[in-house]
């Protein structure tokens, strides 16, 4: 069977030509082979995504043709699983996605409008904006671009999706420097509460009165493995995190009754490329290290576009103030 992009890194491995390769490409960089351990089930196309631009499409391309004579082998089927959109599950309702331009915020946006949903497209990337609703020409796509830190932005994505409001993804998210709590910046602080946990609950604030006034809703908030345990990430981004998980868990609480139905995914590894700051914690990175290390498997933002669409939609009926951890397991071990 033909080695291509699609193969899983596991098959490439595991072939004794494509094996050779990975690990020459490896030995160039002084990466050990044991560092893909936890995405041995993705496609070899996703460390394109992963290397957050270290490894262009060129790389990939090339292995592949030495893999294959020469040649790039045509019609390849996608490894592992692949996701099945619903024809019909989002017709008639009106969703608001943030982090739209990329990853997790991208890939939910994307299965939201092809499932039939009007989605309100939001990122602070104008650019990726444009270029993510022309992939999708014929869906009912409404971009707004702006920073949702700055309450002009949430009022005029409120705006944009006009008096009905179905659901609420707050996908879009930042890193921290992994810094603990006595040597974390006033400015690394700062900015991810501010992106990662006020941004969210005011854009909550906006909408819930339409839901009420609707009589229902639904709003997912994307919390993380680090919103379960202190051993994922460093101080700011677990705060931020944690404060998802409540105000998930307050709001499905306080609205429940009135129809409104608020749940949490908490991503375990994703490959979606999200950058990391330039200047990391030494002290942070080192403790965080060995926890990292134990993640079982790295997910795509499709996987995680699966749980959060299911949560958004009406399948979850009967569903409100969970936390999901969509994690492979992380959090069980």
């Amino acid at each position: 069977m033909a080695l291509t992009a699609q193969s899983t890194i596991a098959d490439w491995l595991g072939d004794p030509v494509g094996g050779e390769l990975i690990r020459g490409l490896l030995a160039q960089s002084g990466a050990d082979p044991d560092s893909l351990t936890p995405v041995l089930g993705l496609p070899l196309q996703q460390l394109v995504v992963m290397s957050q631009g270290a490894m262009p499409q060129s790389v990939v391309d090339d292995l592949v043709r030495a893999a294959n004579g020469g040649e790039i082998p045509e019609d390849a089927a996608p490894a592992g699983w692949v996701e099945q959109a619903t024809p019909g599950r989002f017709s008639g309702k009106t969703v608001i996605v943030t982090g739209a331009a990329s990853g997790i915020g991208k890939a939910t946006a994307s299965r939201i409008a092809r499932e039939g949903g009007r989605v309100i497209a939001c990122d602070i990337a104008a650019d990726k904006l444009d270029a993510f609703r022309a992939e999708l020409p014929n869906a009912d796509i409404v971009t707004v671009a702006g920073d949702l830190t700055r309450q002009e932005a949430i009022d005029r994505v409120v705006a944009a999706a006009g008096e009905r409001i179905d659901g609420l993804a707050n996908v879009a998210g930042i890193n921290d420097d992994f810094s603990p709590a006595g040597e974390t910046p006033d400015a690394v602080w700062d900015r991810v509460i501010a992106i990662n946990l006020t941004a969210p609950f005011k854009l909550m604030r906006a909408v819930i009165p339409a839901m009420v006034a609707a009589g229902g809703g639904a709003i997912l908030n994307v919390s993380s493995e680090a919103g379960l345990r202190g051993n994922a990430s460093g101080n700011a981004y677990t705060a931020s995190k944690h404060g998802i998980v409540g105000i998930t868990k307050s709001a499905a609480f306080m609205y429940g009754p009135q129809g409104i139905r608020v749940n949490s995914v908490a991503p375990g590894g994703v490959a979606t490329g999200i950058p990391m700051p330039p200047h990391m914690s030494a002290e942070g990175s080192a403790r965080l290290a060995p926890f990292q290390q134990a993640i079982p498997t790295v997910a795509t933002a499709e996987h995680l576009a699966a749980s959060i669409t299911f949560l958004l939609s009406d399948d979850a009926v009967n569903i409100n103030g969970a936390i999901l951890a969509s994690d492979g397991g992380w959090s069980v071990q």
